[in-house]
């Protein structure tokens, strides 16, 4: 296995099926901060549905169509950060993120995510990297913005999560655009 150090007692790794347990708990930590904007939170309330959480992106994985990686801080998983959708043929994935309380606020979601943007626009040739954000999730909007992703449109309506329906705000970076932001060198971020 590895792990990608993202700050002194942070770092990013794989997270597996056969992490389910912690996976679970710290679910349940995060539940009321995530659970309105993603929804595997919502199915993820028992061991069998977090281990089915992961091993559908472990199946992802293994077909080259997505992934999962936690963000551990000090030991303890704390967020992450995901491809729900990664197609090398036509070039195009989306990046997606979460956190606990106790990860928010010290640049390791942005910190995650330069490295996801490298891995699919540098290491794998990937063309344009897409966000997709529930329009009231200002926290992931922010996100975006800081990664300099530009907002390409509002699908008004699009998602049913919870009973609610929900805007969702598609924002996109190009492979040419991508340059990591001078003030994102190291320094902590108070949004993410």
């Amino acid at each position: 296995m590895y792990a990608v150090p993202l700050t002194e007692d942070a770092e990013l790794r794989p997270l597996e099926p056969w992490q389910a347990a912690e996976f679970l708990d710290h679910i349940d930590r995060a539940r009321v901060i995530v659970d309105p904007w993603i929804p595997w939170a919502s199915r993820s309330t028992d061991l069998d549905s977090a281990r089915a959480t992961l091993q559908s992106y472990a199946d992802r994985q293994a077909s080259d169509s997505g992934r999962i990686h936690g963000i551990w801080l000090a030991g303890t998983l704390v967020g992450g950060v995901m491809f729900p959708r990664f197609d090398a043929t036509t070039g195009n994935c989306e990046i997606g993120v979460w956190a606990e309380p106790a990860g928010q606020g010290r640049g390791l979601i942005g910190a995650a995510v330069r490295h996801l943007i490298d891995y699919a626009l540098v290491e794998r040739g990937m063309h344009r990297v897409e966000w997709w954000a529930a329009s009231g999730n200002t926290r992931s909007r922010a996100v975006a913005e800081r990664m300099g992703m530009r907002l390409e449109g509002v699908l008004r309506e699009y998602s049913l999560h919870n009973g609610v329906r929900q805007d969702y705000e598609i924002w996109s970076l190009l492979a040419h655009e991508w340059r990591r932001p001078a003030e994102d060198a190291g320094s902590p971020d108070p949004t993410g």
